[in-house]
């Protein structure tokens, strides 16, 4: 059998089945080598991007907790710059693409091989991230104010008197001291009149 397979095939022309395992294995790894240089290639995009984005990461207030600012490790490689938003590499492994997930679905908010141009543009959003954030917390201080307005209103209406402000430190102080004297005096008093009433006692009881 292996003398016919080796007549039909031609002189150096055998195909046996560990040759094309080989051959399979082979396409394999090269494929698998082409797939780690093209992921390594957008992670190192990526980096360049996050260099240029390391002085505005620095500057977030470190009592903002919005932002992520960090490449996952997922497949494709994303620098995350908050929970919703992220920078991946197009097709090509050129073009930036600054993506953010919405309630109606994934948004372009650029697409640019241009390296300025995507670290501009995600400067501009952080910015606009922290007014947001800065006129909520704004905000929430106006409504919990226009409430305790409101509430001092109507007990002033009802005739409730408003709760007075705490007295300062240093007469609570003085109070404290006052009442220490009443009561010291007080005491005293009571001392006193035993001392007399025994003295009476001591008196008037024959001896």
């Amino acid at each position: 059998m292996s003398d016919v397979t080796e007549g039909q095939g031609g002189a150096g022309n055998v195909r046996t089945l560990q040759s094309a395992i080989r051959r399979v294995r082979t396409a394999e790894a090269e494929r698998s080598d082409v797939v780690v240089e093209l992921r390594d290639a957008e992670r190192a995009r990526l980096e360049m991007l996050a260099d240029e984005l390391k002085g505005v990461f620095a500057e977030v207030p470190e009592d903002n907790d919005t932002f992520v600012f960090s490449i996952g490790a997922g497949t494709p490689a994303r620098l995350w710059i908050d929970m919703t938003s992220f920078v991946v590499l197009g097709r090509d492994r050129r073009t930036y693409r600054f993506l953010k997930d919405t309630r109606l679905g994934r948004t372009v908010i650029i697409e640019t091989a241009n390296l300025d141009e995507v670290a501009d543009c995600v400067t501009d959003y952080v910015a606009e991230r922290i007014i947001e954030r800065e006129r909520a917390i704004e905000g929430d201080w106006v409504i919990r104010r226009a409430k305790r307005e409101e509430t001092a209103r109507r007990q002033e209406e009802k005739g409730i008197p408003a709760p007075t402000a705490a007295p300062p430190a240093a007469a609570r102080s003085t109070d404290r001291k006052a009442l220490g004297w009443i009561a010291a005096a007080f005491l005293f008093g009571i001392l006193i009149g035993v001392a007399v009433l025994l003295g009476y006692a001591w008196i008037r009881v024959p001896a």
